[in-house]
């Protein structure tokens, strides 16, 4: 443990819930867990959600969270009409508490997850500079697709985002994951990118024995499962003796039907759940294959190169080419060219030497995104930030 006999940095996060096995709560943990452990930071998470509900991973006895026990989740199960009278009221009372909250605490720093307190956080005069962590590129955030053909959509969106911009500006930094995301923000200038940490360090890497190619996604539609399913059509054929293993939440049943459709056989194709043995699955599979339509980073092409998995990936926006280096530590081709994720694919299959270089660069080349080095980052930002304002 590191020690420092500076008063150490308080810092809050605001986040709707913990209860939830999602990326972006994985990565919250990973970070608060080391800032508090390593850099005796004083950390406060400030949830709205899951009262009472357990935490999906360990957090330190060392940090402390505060439910402000909002339930914006309550607006799930109301009718059009009440749910903006429901959201209007939980927002009025999630500003009242969490204004109370940060000039009670008295943060050094506060942190946005970029949720509902962005419309606020920085109208609350608590002493704390603020930052903003954005975990999704910019062009599906909220999910506004502006190739939609709805007018008033567009209009709409266009409007919600010249809004959120003004907010944004107002922020002391706001980081995004990669170089690419950091560009997109044109009218902003305390834009930084900093990536996601590993969120494990592997206690081995795969053998590259197994004939299995593996996927760890949810079943949705920006993962691209259906695609994955028509590349591996293509590529079964060929390759009588590997299997296709993908595991993750959601709803199997159309996937299901896709196999039955394209001819898969379902006997070395598997939609399976949520696994808590990923580490392993990674150890015993041969390749890792992400097919997202788009990635705010892609935390699990980091845990499958920990693991020394080869990894053919589609050129998404914007997660995958900022840690994949093509022909070297992976495979990168046309984002959507299911013809192209075939052959890539094919191509590792056929040639085992290819396959164990792409496995051994890929362990080393996440060296680079271990927690400690992301810390460093943040800690340089953290002290910046506040250095900047005196």
């Amino acid at each position: 443990m590191e020690q420092n006999n500076a008063k150490p940095l308080k810092i809050v996060y605001c986040t709707p819930a913990l209860y939830m096995a999602g990326g972006v709560e994985r990565v919250l943990t990973i970070k608060a867990n080391y800032f508090a452990e390593h850099f005796g930071y004083d950390i406060t998470i400030i949830l709205t959600e899951g009262k009472g509900k357990p935490l999906a991973y360990p957090l330190s006895e060392k940090i402390k969270v505060v439910n402000l026990d909002i339930d914006f989740e309550q607006l799930w199960t109301c009718s059009f009409l009440k749910k903006i009278f429901v959201y209007l009221k939980k927002q009025r009372t999630f500003k009242k508490k969490l204004r109370a909250e940060l000039m009670r605490l008295h943060p050094d720093i506060t942190v946005s997850m970029l949720r509902r307190e962005i419309n606020f956080i920085t109208s609350i005069k608590d002493g704390s500079r603020k930052i903003g962590e954005l975990h999704i590129n910019r062009a599906h955030y909220r999910n506004f697709e502006g190739n939609d053909a709805n007018a008033l959509k567009n209009l709409f969106a266009r409007l919600w985002m010249q809004n959120l911009v003004g907010k944004l500006k107002r922020l002391d930094r706001l980081v995004v994951l990669t170089e690419k995301d950091r560009e997109a923000w044109t009218e902003l200038d305390n834009v930084e990118a900093i990536p996601n940490p590993l969120s494990f360090v592997p206690s081995a890497v795969s053998s590259l024995t197994a004939k299995r190619v593996v996927a760890v996604a949810r079943y949705s539609h920006e993962k691209g499962i259906d695609l994955l399913l028509q590349a591996w059509a293509k590529t079964e054929r060929q390759h009588p003796d590997w299997q296709l293993d993908v595991y993750g939440d959601g709803d199997t049943a159309p996937y299901q039907q896709q196999m039955e459709a394209l001819g898969i056989d379902s006997l070395r194709c598997h939609l399976n759940g949520r696994t808590s043995c990923v580490e392993q699955v990674y150890q015993q599979s041969g390749i890792f294959v992400l097919s997202s339509r788009f990635e705010g980073f892609g935390m699990v092409i980091l845990e499958a190169m920990a693991c020394g998995l080869p990894v053919v990936s589609f050129d998404c926006p914007w997660g995958p080419r900022s840690i994949i280096t093509d022909g070297k530590d992976g495979l990168l081709v046309e984002n959507g060219n299911t013809d192209a994720l075939a052959q890539a694919l094919s191509s590792v299959m056929d040639d085992q030497q290819l396959q164990i270089a792409l496995g051994q660069a890929a362990a080393k080349s996440v060296d680079r995104f271990r927690i400690e080095r992301i810390a460093r980052r943040w800690q340089k930002l953290f002290e910046q930030t506040i250095t900047d304002k005196q």
